[in-house]
């Protein structure tokens, strides 16, 4: 529960905070990347624990799944990525 609330504070403050000047743009790239493997893993274990212990019938899994929010993690880090390649184009 503590991770929910700590890895989207991070992405919010700490890595749009470095990504603001050019020559920590690496690390909030790197750190960016970090928190959405780390979200991507916890909330498909979260989603996969869930589907098993109520043994939901197959044509729910989606509805019930984590599935777009992890859809969202990944578009936050293309969106870095794009960031990071417009930082590194520039110098």
């Amino acid at each position: 529960m503590f991770l929910s609330f700590i890895f989207p504070l991070t992405d919010v403050v700490v890595v749009t905070f470095l990504f603001m000047r050019r020559n920590t743009a690496v690390y909030a790239f790197l750190l960016n990347g970090l928190i959405v493997i780390y979200g991507t893993v916890f909330m498909a274990h979260f989603s996969i624990s869930e589907i098993v212990s109520k043994s939901l019938p197959i044509n729910e899994w989606l509805l019930k799944s984590t599935l777009p929010d992890i859809g969202i993690a990944w578009g936050d880090f293309f969106i870095g990525k794009a960031l990071y390649d417009l930082h590194m184009r520039e110098h």
